[in-house]
């Protein structure tokens, strides 16, 4: 494993819109950037041991999914050939974790 952690580009925007939110509470860009750059650390240490994240189930099936929580914000990516693939960073206590679409047909088995 090369160890290599990519976002979608969907994880960019949400890391776009986290900065935003962050920025808007705090009204520094000091304190929004170390915010991302915080979270981004500790979803790409685990690019080296992709497994090593909490798994994510759904239905008593593994979804493919592994997450890092991060303060308020939880990072769901996938293992692939390269490395990680992050596709999504969401808030923890939103409704935004629908936005996964973990229905049964998209569920995968181990």
């Amino acid at each position: 494993m090369s160890g290599r952690a990519i976002y979608s580009p969907t994880a960019m925007r949400d890391l776009d819109r986290l900065w935003a939110e962050v920025f808007e509470v705090s009204q520094s860009y000091e304190i929004a950037e170390k915010y991302v750059f915080g979270l981004m650390d500790r979803v790409e240490a685990k690019a080296e041991f992709p497994r090593s994240g909490s798994p994510l189930y759904y239905e008593n099936g593994f979804t493919g999914y592994y997450f890092v929580v991060y303060k308020s914000y939880l990072a769901f990516y996938r293992v692939e050939d390269h490395g990680i693939l992050i596709d999504r960073v969401l808030m923890a206590k939103s409704d935004d974790l629908r936005k996964l679409h973990l229905g049964p047909s998209e569920t995968q088995s181990e």
